[in-house]
């Protein structure tokens, strides 16, 4: 053959012998690209399982102590002296304010001048009545002498004994000048100074009972078939932390007018130092208890302001990460309970969430 034949034969085809090298050699690196992608991500899954989950409504609560005292005096005067501060634990019958009590000192004691002075009369007609019967018996005096001694004799004594009773009186009163603590509790706000006129309008301070205390709940109307004595109750802090757990002892068979709501009351039983008399906490009440789906936390994503979990389900002889919207309720421990988009049994994706779309093949290694 022409060696100028052959070369013009020969170029060509090393070029398609190339082209199909190089063809083939892209081929196996596309598969050995794709084998691992079609195997899957790597995933952890769960399996959905049904927990009870409360179904409850949360309500803004006031605690109040069962045992609160405003004290405002019985008398008026200048305040000399305060005896506590707020905060302080008091016992009952403590002192904790005194008011100037001078000017009823000397009423007490104009009124023991008195009662000396109606005695010394009532005394002198006594004595003068026993000797007027004695006179009379014996025929010195007449009867009518005898009638004035008697009636002199009454009349002093009615104006002792009023004198007396009265005298006690300013007594008492004068026991009203010092402010005492009507039971065992902790004092309050204390607006007052020394030195200021108080009346029997002036607050002086509250002393509320130590330990004693109630969550006041208004439950709307729209709730009355359901609100019953015994229902749980959940107290937390402003902060979500639990405070208590307890339940309802009382229902009032009202509607407040103002509140328009339905009081109700349960017992709290924390220290002083958790709660306090008119503190501001969250109340919790529990209508009932059901089994739910629940999906654990670190499975939801959140997109738009939707929640979405990925399933791992099989498609054409593979696992793929398949994207369903839940509707999510309260938080069950470390799980969220599931109202709506899971149902039990399905394997829920717990891992590298944040890597997967819609569709993507994975591989599940287990729980």
């Amino acid at each position: 053959m022409n060696y100028s034949i052959l070369k013009r034969i020969s170029v060509p085809a090393i070029a398609v012998v190339l082209i199909l090298m190089a063809s083939g050699c892209q081929q196996n690196k596309v598969a050995q690209a794709a084998g691992p992608r079609m195997q899957g991500m790597p995933v952890k899954t769960a399996t959905i399982t049904l927990a009870p989950v409360a179904q409850s409504s949360q309500y803004v609560a006031t605690i109040k102590s069962r045992r609160s005292a405003t004290l405002q005096p019985q008398v008026s005067g200048k305040l000399t002296q305060i005896l506590v501060r707020s905060g302080d634990h008091v016992t009952v019958g403590q002192p904790l304010m005194t008011i100037d009590s001078q000017p009823q000192m000397a009423t007490v004691q104009a009124q023991r001048a008195t009662e000396q002075q109606k005695k010394a009369l009532f005394d002198y007609n006594t004595i003068e009545l026993d000797r007027q019967r004695k006179l009379f018996a014996a025929g010195v005096t007449s009867r009518d002498v005898l009638d004035q001694a008697e009636q002199a004799y009454s009349n002093s004594k009615a104006d002792y004994e009023s004198a007396v009773g009265l005298r006690k009186t300013q007594e008492e009163q004068l026991a009203y000048y010092t402010i005492r603590s009507p039971y065992n509790g902790v004092v309050g706000d204390i607006p007052v100074h020394v030195g200021d006129y108080v009346s029997s309008s002036t607050i002086l301070t509250t002393v509320d009972e130590a330990g004693d205390l109630e969550a006041y709940i208004y439950i709307p109307t729209d709730r009355s078939s359901q609100v019953k004595r015994g229902l749980g109750v959940e107290i937390y802090d402003t902060n979500g932390k639990l405070l208590e757990k307890t339940a309802i002892d009382f229902l009032s068979p009202q509607v407040d007018p103002n509140m328009q709501g339905i009081l109700v009351k349960a017992p709290v039983h924390s220290t002083s130092e958790i709660m306090r008399n008119a503190q501001m906490v969250k109340a919790t009440v529990i209508w009932s208890t059901a089994p739910m789906p629940v999906v654990p936390v670190l499975a939801v994503t959140r997109l738009g302001g939707q929640s979405f979990v990925f399933l791992a389900k099989q498609a054409n002889g593979h696992t793929i990460a398949m994207q369903v919207p839940v509707t999510l309720g309260d938080t069950v421990g470390n799980s969220y309970a599931v109202l709506a988009g899971l149902q039990e049994g399905d394997h829920v994706i717990v891992s590298s969430t944040q890597f997967l779309v819609n569709g993507m093949p994975v591989m599940p290694i287990g729980a």
